[in-house]
């Protein structure tokens, strides 16, 4: 089922394969105001997306062919992919990372109330604006490297493609934005959509850790450096372009 809007809204792209949770989902979102394209697997979630790109995507981890995880890698590196907030039946710890490294912003647990869910679409869409704004620069040189903000193509001098997930995009572009300064985890973790409550979210430390390994990987030095008790902050000078 397909429900649609005459009056302008966002558009929300709900990918689950139990057709009973999805229509139930899909009826509460329009009723919220939304227009909601649904999709059963992963093939007609492509179609939906070839033909424009949605507000928000709500993608099932487990789906029947290609899963969930594998479509969230794609979109994340994707140029101006829709936030994603992925849904998992079984909230294992290592499905929630796995799905924020590839490049989710949020990750909830089925089932979940349906004003919980309407909290955190709209959260990623506050979000989605502030993302826009913060990538004034097209481009940031540091260090040896040169970031492509726009295809989240971050280069070394040996000129290897280095790819990074949407987190670890938005985390690198909040250093070269103000570089030098220390910025707490807690708003790392609102930059990226991370539960800091919860006691299973060590997603800004993950992220991190990844961020710098990558990094460090193709330079001589750690650029991301910890200032304990407080942050991190990027030890580099920053030509932005």
């Amino acid at each position: 089922m397909n429900v649609a809007s005459p009056s302008i809204a966002p558009t929300i792209l709900l990918v689950e394969d139990d057709e009973v949770l999805r229509t139930e989902m899909a009826l509460y979102l329009t009723s919220q105001g939304f227009d909601v394209l649904e999709a059963p697997d992963a093939a007609v979630a492509r179609g939906h997306l070839a033909a424009g790109r949605p507000s928000v995507i709500i993608l099932d981890v487990n789906l029947p062919g290609e899963d969930g995880l594998s479509l969230c890698r794609d979109l994340a590196l994707a140029k101006g992919s829709a936030p994603i907030l992925m849904l998992s039946a079984m909230g294992e710890a290592v499905d929630r990372i796995l799905g924020l490294e590839l490049g989710a912003d949020d990750y909830v647990v089925k089932p979940i109330p349906p004003r919980e869910l309407l909290a955190r679409i709209r959260a990623l869409l506050r979000r989605a604006p502030e993302r826009a704004a913060s990538s004034r620069s097209t481009a940031f040189s540091f260090g040896g490297f040169h970031l492509d903000v726009a295809q989240r193509r971050l280069k070394a001098q040996n000129n290897l493609t280095i790819l990074l997930t949407r987190a670890e995009a938005a985390i690198l572009v909040e250093f070269l934005e103000n570089p030098g300064v220390v910025i707490a985890r807690d708003d790392l973790g609102r930059l990226i959509g991370a539960d800091e409550a919860d006691p299973l979210s060590r997603a800004v430390d993950l992220h991190i850790s990844r961020l710098r390994r990558k990094l460090h990987a193709q330079g001589d030095r750690d650029l991301i450096q910890t200032h304990r008790g407080l942050g991190y902050f990027l030890d580099a000078e920053v030509s932005p372009s």
